[in-house]
């Protein structure tokens, strides 16, 4: 992933491979909540989670800050 801020919903299941494809590639267990939205933040890859009915005035502040507004 390539971009200046990411978020993500509650409980959003991240990733391009799924769970049994990187378990049966790496030939380790991982996390039980492994690539879900609060692992991952915890892990620095996502940097906000927001609830879908705050993500309008959450984003709007974001545009703010990032266009001098």
């Amino acid at each position: 992933m390539e971009a200046d801020i990411i978020l993500s919903e509650p409980g959003a299941t991240i990733g391009f491979a799924g769970k049994r494809v990187i378990e049966g590639t790496t030939r380790k267990s991982l996390p039980k909540d492994f690539q879900t939205a609060e692992f991952t933040l915890q892990h620095g890859f996502v940097d906000k989670i927001s609830d879908r009915k705050n993500q309008k005035e959450l984003l709007s502040h974001l545009i703010k800050l990032h266009t001098g507004g």
